[in-house]
């Protein structure tokens, strides 16, 4: 692993709250010049440390704030088994997250849908359709307290 100083440390707080800002901008804030900011940026990116830069959008405004958290557990479970469940659900739109988790449960998936209506349609049509899949529990979300998308560094 490679080592970062707290410039680039700095750097990655301040991309968190807001990846728009421009190379000047950013370099600005951490007291540097453009180049090596646009230096630094270019070594995070093809590193990995920053994967992609995303807006995060209103799911309410989009029709599509019905939050549903889905935990499965597959038939069997096998290496080949898991890779086509874990294909099959990555071409899936309404399922936003995708964890291999432990447990009772092999997958918890998260999925935004219109509303319930939507999400039954959903789990007979779309989810229901996955041959490997055992059984299935639909966790609702009421109201969200905290989304956080950065990592404390």
């Amino acid at each position: 692993m490679d080592t970062l100083d707290k410039t680039d440390l700095q750097i990655l707080r301040i991309l968190q709250e807001n990846a728009r800002l421009t190379t000047k901008e950013l370099a600005a804030q951490v007291s540097l010049s453009s180049t090596p900011v646009f230096e630094r940026l270019k070594r995070l990116e093809n590193k990995g440390y920053i994967k992609k830069y995303i807006a995060v959008l209103d799911a309410d405004k989009l029709n599509q704030g019905f939050v549903v958290f889905c935990s499965v557990k597959l038939r069997r479970l096998n290496r080949d088994i898991a890779t086509e469940f874990t294909e099959i659900i990555k071409k899936i739109p309404e399922v936003t997250e995708c964890y291999n988790i432990s447990g009772s449960s092999d997958y918890l998936l998260k999925i935004h849908a219109r509303n319930m209506k939507h999400y039954q349609e959903f789990i007979l049509n779309v989810l229901g359709t996955i041959d490997s899949l055992g059984s299935l529990e639909s966790m609702f979300v009421m109201d969200e307290i905290k989304q956080d998308y950065g990592i404390h560094i």
